[in-house]
């Protein structure tokens, strides 16, 4: 049975969604140099700024969305796209560093409870065998931010002005709310869930080793992406045309990831959740190699984009599969806190390696938490879902 129109339509207004606030999050490592020249600061320093973004996530996906579980879902995503667009005003009009930061804080606030309500939304407008293709969908509209969003922003940034790229988003966000306020249908949130029955989730070892193991993930590979632009111009000797290419065929390998997702999960999920965090250990252990041509540094970004993308999903996907109905949007709330918790860390590892002449080994840094989250998976993770995996066969 095929999703009707009418489905497709409104998975791809989350989807659009989904794509503008994921440009917004990463827009800053695309600009960092333009942005740290305007406030007269090291591009190490502006940097923290995409830290401080991510920890603001980190710290209030689980507060914001435990206050807001019970609010109807289609009311509360169009009030976070509102407050979206009003920070991306702030942002394209800021005149200190000071207050960019503040409207990125706004954004952060909106971002925190958008991605804890994305997936499970899309997942409810369809039915269960078609609920990896809407997983996929707001996957790829994540992509996509990284295949147009980024480069198209660093394009408009270098040709007006960093603020105008933020101006812009504003703009997009402002026709999503009225797509979305058109077309979406009110979906209740289910039964409530509270700060007491937290506990009850955490202890539960499968989502407990999830949490961790993407904590660990996501700081590593965000010690590497989150200063790739300094990274290929400093040390790999990147042209700017060479760079947004990087960075468009970056966000290529994230939408062949939702394909592969979409197409093997549900058939070849174990090799796939074997496979993801070992995958990401050697290839930033190869990073600084790699850097020798533009081909090879080139294909392992790809590579390494299409692998990091491909776990954020695979393990939304299963946590999703693992808790109940009414815990589906917190517990999505503290998976999303987490990979912030991580996109932080990593940053901030990262600017530490740039500010101590240590930026051409930040993979090998990345490789070496990647390897934890690795060993994690093999000896914990997988030994508790293969054998309920063999039972189901």
């Amino acid at each position: 049975m095929t999703m009707l129109p009418r489905q497709y339509m409104m998975l791809f207004g989350i989807t659009m969604t989904a794509f503008i606030f994921n440009t917004s999050e990463f827009m800053p490592i695309a600009l960092l140099i333009d942005i740290s020249a305007s406030f007269s600061m090291t591009t190490a320093a502006t940097g923290q700024m995409i830290s401080i973004y991510a920890w603001v996530v980190a710290l209030l996906s689980l507060p914001l969305m435990l206050l807001t579980c019970r609010m109807e879902l289609k009311r509360l995503l169009l009030m976070m796209v509102a407050l979206f667009a009003i920070g991306q005003l702030i942002s394209g009009v800021a005149t200190s560093y000071e207050m960019l930061l503040g409207a990125r804080i706004v954004v952060a606030c909106a971002h925190s409870i958008f991605w804890s309500i994305a997936a499970p939304l899309a997942t409810r407008l369809v039915t269960r065998e078609h609920q990896p293709t809407a997983l996929g969908m707001i996957v790829t509209g994540s992509s996509v931010a990284t295949i147009v969003g980024l480069p198209l922003g660093r394009v408009i940034g270098l040709a007006a002005g960093w603020r105008m790229t933020f101006l812009l988003l504003a703009v997009v966000a402002a026709v999503a709310f009225v797509y979305l306020a058109v077309l979406l249908p009110r979906r209740t949130p289910g039964e409530g869930f509270s700060a007491r029955d937290l506990p009850t989730l955490i202890r539960q070892p499968v989502v407990a080793c999830i949490y961790g193991m993407t904590a660990l993930f996501a700081t590593a590979y965000f010690t590497a992406y989150s200063y790739i632009e300094p990274f290929l111009q400093t040390v790999a000797g990147f042209s700017s045309q060479e760079i947004t290419l990087t960075l468009m065929l970056l966000g290529v390998s994230g939408m062949v990831a939702s394909f592969i997702f979409s197409r093997m999960y549900g058939r070849h999920r174990l090799f796939l959740l074997r496979w993801c965090s070992v995958g990401m250990c050697i290839m930033l252990l190869l990073w600084q190699t790699a850097a020798i041509s533009f081909g090879t540094m080139l294909l392992l970004t790809m590579c390494v984009g299409m692998t990091a993308t491909l776990y954020m999903i695979m393990f939304q996907a299963e946590i999703l599969c693992t808790v109940p109905r009414n815990a589906s949007t917190v517990s999505t709330a503290i998976y999303s806190g987490i990979i912030n918790l991580g996109i932080g860390g990593g940053t901030y590892i990262g600017g530490l390696a740039a500010r101590t002449d240590h930026l051409a080994h930040i993979g090998y840094i990345g490789a070496a938490i990647a390897l934890v989250a690795a060993l994690l998976c093999r000896l914990v993770y997988l030994p508790a879902v293969e054998v309920p995996h063999r039972n189901l066969r």
